[in-house]
């Protein structure tokens, strides 16, 4: 009784900091709106770099790893992107009615975001079980890894049209889901693990779709060259920073 009760609260613990990491978005209240305006674009290239960084380097090959059936999970990213091109029509359809001036764009992010912080919560939980170094080393990588994901989102949110507070607040409420996945986790144990495993490439999925058909187009609505030059740098910015990160965690592991 002692050792589960133990284990719950490091697993709560560890959720609840990778929540906190949404909080990072607090500088977009520090600084300046006119000079936070003028950054969006870049966010919005973070964005990018890192969803697709975050897809095709660590979601894809970590869920093909644990089913060994690339192909399937091929098969069911192409099912992400068609699941979030459905949600955006509907979230254009019925939401635009309540949406207050707020684009596709940021709720799509919200719904991307907390599929990921859900799953980030399964691995928590799951690495606990195993022992309490793993799940130490398992949370300091996913927080690492979130860091670069919140600025980005951060500044998508904004840009979608909420105001810079709201937009944290969003940001951190589904954040918790990271705890959500965490608690099931620790109360169904393994039979969750093959559902899970799944919902990572329908992840990446949205990733890819969020970053293409809501991200991208965006960018274009710049036409200086300076500008241009400076999203392609952060992009592959954003990217090479996922690449890196993705070699960090396989150190920690």
């Amino acid at each position: 009784m002692g050792q589960s009760f133990t284990l719950w609260i490091w697993v709560l613990l560890a959720s609840l900091s990778i929540s906190a990491v949404a909080l990072v978005g607090y500088f977009a209240l520090i600084i300046n709106p006119q000079k936070l305006q003028k950054s969006l674009q870049f966010l919005i290239s973070l964005s990018v770099g890192v969803f697709l960084g975050d897809a095709f380097l660590h979601l894809i090959p970590d869920a093909a790893e644990r089913t060994g059936d690339l192909e399937r999970v091929l098969l069911v990213v192409l099912g992400g992107i068609l699941l979030f091109f459905v949600a955006e029509k509907i979230v254009r359809s019925y939401g635009s009615r309540h949406s207050h001036g707020i684009k596709p764009i940021a709720q799509m992010n919200l719904i991307g975001d907390a599929i990921h912080n859900f799953i980030d919560g399964t691995l928590i939980a799951g690495s606990f079980l195993v022992s309490p170094v793993i799940g130490v080393t398992t949370t300091i990588a996913i927080i690492i890894h979130e860091i670069p994901q919140e600025i980005g989102d951060t500044g998508s949110l904004i840009y979608g049209g909420y105001s810079p507070r709201k937009a944290i607040w969003y940001n951190f409420l589904c954040s918790l889901t990271c705890t959500l996945g965490a608690a099931l986790t620790l109360v169904l144990g393994t039979w969750l693990d093959l559902p899970v495993v799944y919902l990572m490439p329908i992840a990446a999925g949205g990733f890819i779709y969020i970053a293409a058909c809501d991200l991208i187009p965006e960018l274009h609505n710049s036409i200086r060259t300076k500008h241009q030059i400076g999203q392609g740098i952060i992009i592959l910015c954003g990217i090479g920073f996922m690449f890196f990160i993705t070699i960090v965690e396989g150190w920690l592991e």
